[in-house]
């Protein structure tokens, strides 16, 4: 696959063996030395160590590289494997050691890398409870979360992370789901209202009944999103590869006219001692790794690494409208009530059943219930099926909130009373089945939207900005003329809106920003697909990159990041190479023998790879607008 390391063996196990060999080469070496100059062994007896460390540990890496030239995969580590077989032939077993411990080492260095990168996913894995409590029978005991199945009744108890997907069944209360869906406020639970793994339980307990199985739920989605980003490889560590292929024939060249020059064969072991490359190995992945955990922190999840390298040669970014250019969170501005219905009591029994539904109209619903300062009577029975809108009783009374669409389908006489389609989003109310009355809403630009787009031409090398939406064009030009945007697409299907990315990147790298399901097929079409929130699995899995807070900042962030990962990237690998030429020379010319020249190429390897470490240092504030 082409986004596979075409070098070593990257699992688990075969990380451990590097790591194994590498301890052998290291006690291999150190023992040889004491032998030498503590003990003043014989020179047999001296290169026992030495041997073991070849045979055990050299010979399966010359192995592993031999088939990689087999298959004319010609990369920069198999000037190592060379090297260690030129050792060998000269008798400069030292050497040879020197050059095993680096190339094993190189692979431990990284994996250590990585792991310290990755300390925001082990936080996210020992966040979860592995553990849940099961009603069965009128008892509550405690269950391992993979056994449990969709259906189970759980209790999840006061202050607790909530294991699993599921619906309430019993019990009221609130519950925290802010590290998932970045809302800063708290959602009410009752019976019929969802709740989402790791959402963090409020001063009640809940009874809970489970929808999905642990391994499909939301948290375990966001799991597998941050797994999938450390087990990706991204162009950028292929275009070491590349640069690994210009790198290895001239350095076989000059390992080759140095030997030819000087009749010394150790002047050509020396050189390509000198040579392998381990910076360009890696300093690039390490690199990628810690701006994946740079980005983590600044709740920005990366599913595909590649996005962190194309990022920054995008030059057409298209925005979808709710949610992105806006906050997502309508204000109710028309309360249009029929004349045989109070618009108070209407407020109240609508607002009592919409703080259970996350739809981004029930906020505004029920913040203007409580500027109106309303008394919100307790609601049972609710139900939010997609496509049907949301339903519960109040006070014995039926209330449902659907669209013109839904209401249509319904047999109910509202037409006479419907007032005609305007601007901006609206809903029907029905109460006890009959038409009550229309809601109209506004969404608000966001604040920043039109500083930021101002500023990703001059700042970001933007040449177009599309504002790309399903709602109507007069709610989509009031946006765009407020932020700024031109190029305006409204009333457009998925499928109109996936034509017009490709469209785009056909022309050029594209950036498309969207946090709906209909958002999808424009997400996995574009260059870098950037989802906002947790709303949709389906979204997550189709975009590169989710930005957790739904905030412009982050996205501008985000560009940063990539421009600053590709820099460092460039810079330790580049770099290194250029430090290990400078030593080839010196080898070549006879000043560098290849002990020394092994002990320069480590202490080469440790400045790249702290170099790339860069990638993951904290920074107070990476946006410029």
């Amino acid at each position: 696959m082409a986004n596979e390391p075409s070098t070593r063996d990257s699992t688990p196990l075969a990380s451990r063996r590097e790591a194994l060999i590498a301890l052998l080469a290291i006690g291999g070496i150190a023992t040889h030395l004491g032998l030498r100059f503590l003990f003043d062994a014989s020179e047999r007896t001296q290169g026992i160590p030495l041997f073991a460390v070849l045979a055990l540990g050299g010979a399966p890496l010359v192995w592993e590289l031999s088939l990689k030239a087999w298959r004319r995969e010609f990369g920069s580590d198999l000037l190592a494997g060379i090297s260690i077989v030129t050792a060998v032939l000269l008798g400069e077993y030292l050497a040879g050691a020197l050059v095993v411990l680096m190339l094993s080492g190189g692979e431990a260095i990284e994996a250590y890398a990585v792991r310290s990168a990755s300390s925001v996913l082990e936080a996210l894995a020992n966040r979860m409870p592995s553990i849940a409590h099961r009603r069965q029978g009128g008892q509550v005991a405690d269950a391992e979360l993979s056994d449990i199945a969709i259906g189970d009744e759980l209790v999840v108890f006061p202050h607790e992370v909530c294991p699993i997907d599921g619906t309430v069944i019993a019990g009221h209360g609130v519950m925290d789901e802010s590290y998932l869906t970045g809302e800063p406020y708290q959602m009410s639970k009752t019976p019929g209202s969802q709740v989402l793994s790791g959402a963090i339980n409020g001063e009640t307990a809940l009874t809970i009944r489970a929808d999905r199985l642990a391994i499909d739920s939301r948290y375990a989605k966001i799991m597998e999103v941050m797994r999938e980003s450390q087990q990706h490889r991204p162009a950028l560590r292929r275009l070491g590869d590349q640069l690994g292929a210009f790198y290895t024939p001239v350095a076989v060249a000059l390992a080759l006219v140095a030997w030819i020059a000087s009749g010394e064969a150790v002047r050509f072991l020396a050189v390509l001692v000198v040579a392998t490359p381990c910076p360009l190995l890696i300093a690039i992945p390490v690199a990628i790794i810690g701006s994946i955990s740079l980005s983590a922190r600044r709740g920005i999840i990366i599913k595909d690494p590649a996005v962190l390298e194309t990022m920054d040669t995008c030059r057409t970014i298209i925005f979808d409208k709710t949610g992105t250019l806006t906050y997502g969170k309508p204000q109710l501005t028309d309360q249009l009530v029929t004349a045989n219905h109070d618009p108070q009591e209407v407020l109240t029994l609508v607002a009592s059943v919409e703080r259970y539904s996350k739809h981004p109209l029930a906020v505004a619903i029920t913040e203007a219930a409580s500027n109106d300062a309303l008394a919100l009577p307790e609601a049972i029975s609710i139900s939010e099926r997609p496509g049907e809108g949301l339903s519960g009783q109040v006070d014995g009374r039926r209330v449902r909130v659907v669209g013109r669409k839904q209401l249509a389908s319904l047999d109910v006489q509202a037409h006479a009373d419907l007032p005609p389609l305007a601007g901006g989003l609206e809903c029907v109310v029905l109460i006890d089945d009959r038409y009550a009355g229309v809601y109209r809403f506004r969404d608000e630009p966001r604040k920043e939207g039109v500083s930021f787009v101002r500023h990703l031409a001059p700042k970001h090398g933007m040449s177009r900005v599309l504002l790309v939406s399903g709602d109507r064009e007069t709610e989509v030009q009031y946006l765009a003329e407020r932020v700024g945007i031109d190029n305006v697409h409204a009333s457009q299907s998925p499928e109109q809106k996936l034509a017009i990315v490709r469209d785009e990147t056909a022309r050029t790298n594209t950036i498309f920003v969207g946090d709906g399901i209909n958002d999808a097929p424009a997400l996995m079409a574009a260059t870098v697909g950037i989802a906002f929130g947790q709303n949709s699995d389906v979204t997550t899995e189709a975009a590169g990159a989710v930005i957790m807070d739904s905030s412009l900042k982050r996205v501008d962030e985000f560009l940063h990041i990539s421009r600053r990962m590709r820099r460092i990237a460039l810079e330790s690998a580049v770099g290194g190479m250029a430090l290990s030429i400078v030593g080839m020379l010196f080898a070549a010319a006879g000043y560098l023998p290849p002990v020394a020249g092994a002990i320069m190429q480590e202490v080469i390897d440790v400045v790249a790879v702290v170099n790339a470490l860069r990638g993951a240092a904290r920074r107070k504030s990476l946006t410029d607008f």
